[in-house]
């Protein structure tokens, strides 16, 4: 049935459709083993891409103790894929809050420093952060960065740069 089926795909044109994994779990080639798919690791900030919060805000430090961290549901801006400094929309323990990125996994400018997590500050509507101290470094193009995006009347992104301990 299986190789019928495939003959029928091959006849009707859709040979491009069928990847090498499906094409052995349909025709048998490998017997007794399961195909398991999966997606290729996106390094980028996306929708549902899971992030780190890395300053001691309570309800930060209480989502990463139970081992379930905030994930993406917005990025703030016309790609739609976060960079270093770009506001998000997270869900964290029930609750939607605002953050901003400090830190990625993906690849980087040139002199930008590349980290293995995908860090997060936590802050709230007028850009103010929820905890008092930022654990890890952040980088220094953040700087130039949070400055351009605060304005007059928006919000205050000086205070995030304020809490950071370490610049890298």
């Amino acid at each position: 049935m299986a190789q019928l089926l495939l003959r029928n795909l091959t006849r009707a044109g859709n040979a491009a459709l069928i990847t090498k994994g499906t094409s052995s779990s349909i025709t048998g080639a490998e017997p007794g083993s399961r195909q398991l798919h999966t997606t290729q690791a996106c390094c980028e900030i996306r929708k549902l891409a899971r992030l780190r919060v890395v300053d001691n805000s309570d309800l930060g430090k209480r989502a990463m103790a139970e081992g379930r961290p905030p994930r993406c549901i917005h990025v703030y801006n016309k790609r739609g894929v976060g960079l270093i400094g770009d506001k998000v929309l997270v869900a964290i323990k029930g609750q939607m809050k605002k953050g901003i990125l400090v830190g990625l996994k993906q690849k980087q400018r040139i002199k930008q420093p590349q980290f293995d997590s995908n860090n997060l500050v936590l802050i709230d509507d007028n850009g103010s952060p929820l905890g008092t101290r930022i654990h890890v470094p952040i980088p220094t193009v953040l700087r130039t960065i949070l400055k351009e995006k605060t304005l007059a009347k928006g919000a205050d992104y000086t205070k995030v740069l304020a809490i950071a301990s370490r610049y890298v």
